[in-house]
Protein backbone atom coordinates (compact mmCIF):
# COMPACT_ATOMS: atom_id res chain seq x y z
CA UNK A 1 0.00 0.00 0.00
CA UNK A 2 0.96 3.29 -1.00
CA UNK A 3 0.91 5.83 2.29
CA UNK A 4 1.63 9.86 2.52
CA UNK A 5 2.17 11.20 5.62
CA UNK A 6 1.06 14.81 6.17
CA UNK A 7 1.66 16.63 9.62
CA UNK A 8 -0.67 19.57 9.91
CA UNK A 9 -0.16 22.83 12.60
CA UNK A 10 -2.27 21.29 15.21
CA UNK A 11 -1.57 18.79 18.17
CA UNK A 12 0.63 15.93 17.87
CA UNK A 13 -1.81 13.87 19.86
CA UNK A 14 1.03 11.19 21.22
CA UNK A 15 4.08 10.51 22.47
CA UNK A 16 7.23 10.52 19.95
CA UNK A 17 8.29 7.21 20.38
CA UNK A 18 4.89 6.40 18.76
CA UNK A 19 5.12 7.98 15.91
CA UNK A 20 8.49 7.17 15.03
CA UNK A 21 7.94 3.52 15.65
CA UNK A 22 4.70 4.01 13.19
CA UNK A 23 6.70 6.10 10.47
CA UNK A 24 9.52 3.00 10.72
CA UNK A 25 6.93 -0.06 10.66
CA UNK A 26 4.44 1.68 8.15
CA UNK A 27 6.38 3.57 5.86
CA UNK A 28 5.64 6.31 3.98
CA UNK A 29 6.42 9.84 1.79
CA UNK A 30 6.22 12.51 4.16
CA UNK A 31 4.77 16.03 3.92
CA UNK A 32 3.90 18.97 5.71
CA UNK A 33 1.73 21.45 6.37
CA UNK A 34 3.79 25.13 7.75
CA UNK A 35 3.80 24.38 11.45
CA UNK A 36 3.50 20.76 10.86
CA UNK A 37 7.60 20.76 10.00
CA UNK A 38 7.71 21.78 14.38
CA UNK A 39 6.63 17.89 14.84
CA UNK A 40 9.31 16.79 12.22
CA UNK A 41 11.89 18.57 14.44
CA UNK A 42 11.01 16.75 16.99
CA UNK A 43 11.03 13.30 15.89
CA UNK A 44 13.96 13.88 13.96
CA UNK A 45 12.51 13.33 10.54
CA UNK A 46 12.84 15.31 6.87
CA UNK A 47 9.98 15.60 5.06
CA UNK A 48 10.04 15.44 1.31
CA UNK A 49 8.36 18.99 0.99
CA UNK A 50 6.48 21.64 3.22
CA UNK A 51 3.76 23.70 1.78
CA UNK A 52 2.45 26.90 3.15
CA UNK A 53 3.02 30.38 4.36
CA UNK A 54 5.51 29.32 6.50
CA UNK A 55 4.81 32.01 9.33
CA UNK A 56 5.15 29.45 11.55
CA UNK A 57 8.75 28.28 11.17
CA UNK A 58 11.75 30.05 12.05
CA UNK A 59 13.89 30.45 8.75
CA UNK A 60 16.22 28.97 10.68
CA UNK A 61 14.60 25.07 10.16
CA UNK A 62 13.58 26.27 6.49
CA UNK A 63 17.50 26.79 5.60
CA UNK A 64 17.86 23.52 7.19
CA UNK A 65 15.59 21.68 4.93
CA UNK A 66 16.60 23.38 2.37
CA UNK A 67 20.79 21.97 2.48
CA UNK A 68 19.02 18.48 3.42
CA UNK A 69 17.09 18.95 -0.14
CA UNK A 70 13.49 19.36 1.32
CA UNK A 71 11.29 21.17 -1.43
CA UNK A 72 9.54 23.84 0.19
CA UNK A 73 6.90 25.46 -1.36
CA UNK A 74 5.75 29.56 0.11
CA UNK A 75 2.55 30.87 -0.40
CA UNK A 76 0.87 34.45 0.72
CA UNK A 77 -0.56 34.73 3.72
CA UNK A 78 -3.73 36.19 2.26
CA UNK A 79 -5.36 32.78 -0.02
CA UNK A 80 -8.03 31.08 -0.01
CA UNK A 81 -7.09 27.80 0.92
CA UNK A 82 -5.33 26.66 4.71
CA UNK A 83 -1.98 25.13 4.12
CA UNK A 84 -3.28 21.76 5.08
CA UNK A 85 -5.51 21.88 2.22
CA UNK A 86 -2.83 23.19 -0.29
CA UNK A 87 -0.93 19.65 0.77
CA UNK A 88 -3.69 17.48 -0.24
CA UNK A 89 -4.53 19.02 -3.40
CA UNK A 90 -1.43 18.33 -4.65
CA UNK A 91 -1.06 14.63 -3.42
CA UNK A 92 -4.36 13.85 -5.15
CA UNK A 93 -3.08 13.25 -8.26
CA UNK A 94 0.11 11.35 -7.03
CA UNK A 95 -1.64 7.75 -6.43
CA UNK A 96 -1.69 7.49 -2.88
CA UNK A 97 -3.72 4.72 -1.31
CA UNK A 98 -3.75 6.48 2.17
CA UNK A 99 -2.92 9.68 3.23
CA UNK A 100 -2.88 10.10 6.68
CA UNK A 101 -2.93 13.16 8.57
CA UNK A 102 -0.85 13.50 11.94
CA UNK A 103 -1.07 17.00 13.79
CA UNK A 104 -4.53 17.72 12.83
CA UNK A 105 -6.27 18.52 15.94
CA UNK A 106 -6.28 20.64 19.24
CA UNK A 107 -5.94 23.72 19.11
CA UNK A 108 -8.50 25.82 18.51
CA UNK A 109 -11.87 24.59 17.83
CA UNK A 110 -12.36 26.38 14.42
CA UNK A 111 -9.30 24.76 12.89
CA UNK A 112 -9.90 21.34 14.11
CA UNK A 113 -13.32 20.95 12.65
CA UNK A 114 -12.03 22.67 9.39
CA UNK A 115 -9.59 19.99 9.07
CA UNK A 116 -11.72 17.32 9.96
CA UNK A 117 -14.06 18.38 7.01
CA UNK A 118 -11.20 17.55 4.88
CA UNK A 119 -11.85 14.01 4.54
CA UNK A 120 -15.36 14.43 2.90
CA UNK A 121 -13.15 16.09 0.31
CA UNK A 122 -10.34 13.84 -0.36
CA UNK A 123 -10.80 9.96 -0.56
CA UNK A 124 -8.66 7.96 1.18
CA UNK A 125 -7.72 10.53 4.01
CA UNK A 126 -7.85 9.75 7.47
CA UNK A 127 -6.65 11.43 11.01
CA UNK A 128 -4.32 9.95 13.02
CA UNK A 129 -3.38 10.33 16.75
CA UNK A 130 -1.98 7.94 19.34
CA UNK A 131 -5.67 6.98 20.41
CA UNK A 132 -7.69 7.35 17.49
CA UNK A 133 -8.19 6.97 14.04
CA UNK A 134 -10.89 9.22 11.99
CA UNK A 135 -11.93 8.99 8.50
CA UNK A 136 -15.12 9.38 5.70
CA UNK A 137 -17.32 6.56 4.91
CA UNK A 138 -18.29 6.28 1.44
CA UNK A 139 -21.76 4.31 1.59
CA UNK A 140 -20.29 1.66 2.68
CA UNK A 141 -17.15 0.08 4.12
CA UNK A 142 -15.74 -3.21 5.90
CA UNK A 143 -13.81 -2.49 8.84
CA UNK A 144 -11.33 -5.40 9.91
CA UNK A 145 -9.09 -6.75 12.63
CA UNK A 146 -10.78 -4.14 14.81
CA UNK A 147 -13.02 -6.59 17.38
CA UNK A 148 -13.00 -5.60 20.39
CA UNK A 149 -12.79 -1.76 20.07
CA UNK A 150 -14.54 1.16 20.49
CA UNK A 151 -16.06 2.66 17.43
CA UNK A 152 -18.37 5.80 16.78
CA UNK A 153 -20.27 6.97 14.39
CA UNK A 154 -20.97 10.65 13.95
CA UNK A 155 -22.97 12.27 10.98
CA UNK A 156 -21.70 14.99 8.92
CA UNK A 157 -25.12 15.79 7.08
CA UNK A 158 -28.53 16.74 8.26
CA UNK A 159 -29.16 12.76 8.30
CA UNK A 160 -27.80 9.51 7.33
CA UNK A 161 -30.46 7.53 5.70
CA UNK A 162 -30.78 3.72 5.63
CA UNK A 163 -27.91 3.24 8.34
CA UNK A 164 -26.65 -0.30 8.38
CA UNK A 165 -24.19 -1.67 11.09
CA UNK A 166 -23.44 -5.30 11.31
CA UNK A 167 -20.94 -7.32 13.72
CA UNK A 168 -21.57 -4.87 16.23
CA UNK A 169 -22.70 -5.27 19.92
CA UNK A 170 -25.40 -2.78 18.83
CA UNK A 171 -26.47 -3.54 15.24
CA UNK A 172 -28.58 -1.35 13.08
CA UNK A 173 -30.84 -1.84 10.06
CA UNK A 174 -31.78 0.87 7.71
CA UNK A 175 -31.96 3.36 10.60
CA UNK A 176 -32.43 7.31 10.04
CA UNK A 177 -29.58 9.17 11.75
CA UNK A 178 -30.05 12.63 12.22
CA UNK A 179 -27.51 15.28 12.96
CA UNK A 180 -26.76 15.67 16.84
CA UNK A 181 -27.86 11.95 17.64
CA UNK A 182 -25.87 10.36 19.70
CA UNK A 183 -27.02 6.56 19.24
CA UNK A 184 -24.16 5.57 17.30
CA UNK A 185 -21.55 6.95 19.93
CA UNK A 186 -19.16 4.08 21.57
CA UNK A 187 -20.42 1.06 19.91
CA UNK A 188 -18.11 -2.14 20.03
CA UNK A 189 -16.70 -4.14 16.76
CA UNK A 190 -17.71 -7.84 18.32
CA UNK A 191 -16.20 -9.82 14.88
CA UNK A 192 -13.14 -9.55 13.38
CA UNK A 193 -14.44 -8.21 9.83
CA UNK A 194 -17.65 -5.29 10.60
CA UNK A 195 -20.16 -3.60 8.03
CA UNK A 196 -21.24 0.22 7.78
CA UNK A 197 -23.76 0.80 5.01
CA UNK A 198 -25.86 3.89 4.23
CA UNK A 199 -27.77 5.27 1.04
CA UNK A 200 -27.75 8.89 1.72
CA UNK A 201 -25.39 11.16 3.64
CA UNK A 202 -22.25 11.67 5.41
CA UNK A 203 -20.61 9.76 7.90
CA UNK A 204 -17.61 10.04 9.75
CA UNK A 205 -16.25 6.87 11.63
CA UNK A 206 -13.91 7.13 15.09
CA UNK A 207 -11.89 3.80 16.30
CA UNK A 208 -10.48 4.60 19.78
CA UNK A 209 -7.16 2.20 20.17
CA UNK A 210 -7.39 1.78 23.70
CA UNK A 211 -10.38 1.24 25.65
CA UNK A 212 -12.32 3.70 27.48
Amino acid sequence: MKIAYVFFNGELEGRVEYFKDLLLKENGDIYCADGGALHLEKLEIFPLEIWGDLDSVSEEILEKYSINNVIIKRFPKDKDFTDGELVLQHLMDKGYDEIRIIGGLGGRIDHALTNLNLIFKFKNTIFLTEKEKIFSIEREKKIEGAKGKTISFVPFSEKVEDLTLKGFKYPLNKYILHQGDSICMSNIAVEEKCEVSFSTGKLMGIILNEEI
